[in-house]
């Protein structure tokens, strides 16, 4: 009985001990997380079998080069994929925290740059920020196959609010990918006030819906400005405010082999004139040598193309843009020449990827490179022409006065979730100007968007500012 007694005294010696030591780790760890942190290296684990976080100094050269490695690595993928070399800057670590600097006051914003990797056995995070933080952290519990099951869960709970507007399927995997991709970097985000986020990604994550993500008490789109790249170096993050803009509005509503899209008028003509100044190409009109020809005249700024869009499995040929008189495939959209004079942003309204397939992701986080443009706003699946018209004519009017294009899309978005704009039978309420939608698409009852489908798509692409 004595020793019986003895041995379960020990056990709880060393139950304490583990515990008291634990509590010792994680306040080092609170302390540590409250102010910034440079050259850093953090592992972060959810598993409760191991310490949370083992805290160790990282040499910043070998931060560097492990930054310039997946650039080049990535670099190499696109151009196989596109099968044409992409013009580069090659930055260091320390560069790219002296750029985000200056955006941070040319701009007025706060920007930091993540890389996700997704790998058998984590996921790696690395994070650069304007004040010179460098973080790498990697996640035990995300490794690739856990990661992609969550994000096809997401998807699929997602997609459940076509027909069930009040469906919350898409919930806890949102909040499980938010605490694995974004929760481990908040303690740095949050003590340089980050507003804005250029997210660079791996395979499973390159046509994640990064906007609906969610903390447990606001969707991620709700604090921070949201792009994704292809690459740092392979991106244009130059600020060049341009003050006095045009738009170029583009669409078709009937096709031969595809469903029409009987709301591209409305969207389109709320556009030009009634938002902003430019031109519009309509059915007929919509041709890709009138583009051409109206791009080398005119001098648009903004293109906007209100047709299908298809980022395919397969090869950029598989992936097309529809126009009126043909489809132009993904690898012939650079002979458009859009950087000649270059455009600010191209904007797809109606576009639909095959989500989770590697080489469509490929294609729809290289379309801003691919296209020429320094930015554009994609949706990652093909919505109501009602929630597109709501979301686009709400993104156009926020474009007049905040001119950070993913600032300007994340207020549509908040806006629509809200229910700051929605639709009363045939009227779009939350406008400045007035937009009647035909009764053929919306019905006689209210609608509003909350729902993450309507919304959590549409994505910048390139250049967030």
């Amino acid at each position: 009985m004595l020793k019986k007694n003895l041995r379960r005294l020990n056990q709880i010696i060393r139950n304490w001990s583990y515990f008291l030591i634990c509590i010792s780790v994680a306040s080092l760890v609170i302390l540590t997380n409250s102010h910034p942190l440079k050259s850093q290296e953090i592992f972060f684990s959810k598993s409760i079998s191991e310490p949370q976080e083992k805290l160790n100094l990282v040499d910043l050269e070998k931060f560097s080069d492990m930054i310039a490695g997946l650039e080049k690595k990535w670099e190499h993928d696109y151009e196989r994929y596109f099968r044409r070399n992409f013009s580069n800057r090659d930055r260091s670590a320390t560069k790219i925290a002296e750029h985000l600097t200056e955006i941070q006051q040319q701009a007025g914003i706060r920007p930091a740059v993540i890389w996700a990797v997704p790998t058998d056995d984590f996921l790696e995070l690395m994070l650069i920020t304007p004040d010179e933080q460098f973080v790498t952290k990697f996640v035990r519990g995300a490794n690739r196959e856990l990661l992609t099951e969550r994000v096809e869960e997401l998807e699929s709970g997602i997609e459940a609010g076509a027909a069930d507007p009040n469906s919350l399927k898409y919930l806890p995997p949102a909040r499980l990918i938010y605490q694995w991709m974004f929760e481990p970097l908040e303690p740095y985000l949050e003590a340089e006030n980050i507003d804005t986020l250029l997210l660079c990604t791996g395979p499973t994550l390159r046509s994640l819906p990064f906007a609906a993500l969610h903390d447990g008490e606001r969707f991620i789109v709700e604090k921070y400005n949201i792009a994704r790249i292809p690459a740092f170096n392979l991106t244009d993050t130059d600020y060049e405010p341009k003050p006095e803009q045009q738009v170029l509005a583009m669409g078709a509503s009937e096709f031969d082999d595809l469903p029409p899209l009987p709301g591209i008028t409305v969207e389109l003509e709320t556009i030009v004139p009634k938002l902003w100044s430019g031109q519009k190409l309509i059915n007929q009109a919509f041709t890709i040598q009138n583009l051409m020809n109206a791009h080398k005249s005119g001098g648009f700024d903004i293109i906007h193309i209100a047709s299908h869009a298809k980022f395919n499995s397969g090869s950029p040929e598989n992936s097309f843009i529809q126009f009126s008189d043909r489809k132009l495939s993904l690898d012939q959209i650079a002979n458009l020449e859009l950087n000649l004079p270059p455009v600010d942003l191209l904007v797809l309204s109606s576009c639909d990827t095959a989500l989770g397939d590697r080489d469509a992701e490929f294609g729809f986080a290289g379309l801003a490179m691919q296209a020429g443009v320094k930015s554009a706003l994609a949706s990652l699946w093909s919505i109501d022409d009602t929630g597109t018209v709501v979301l686009m004519s709400k993104f156009y009017q926020q474009l007049r006065s905040t001119p950070i294009k993913a600032a300007a899309l994340r207020q549509a978005q908040i806006s629509v979730l809200k229910q700051k704009v929605f639709v009363e039978k045939t009227e779009v309420k939350g406008l400045e100007v007035e937009v009647n939608l035909p009764p053929t698409i919306t019905g006689e009852e209210s609608r509003n968007f909350q729902h993450p489908f309507y919304w959590a798509g549409f994505t910048i692409i390139g250049n967030p500012w």
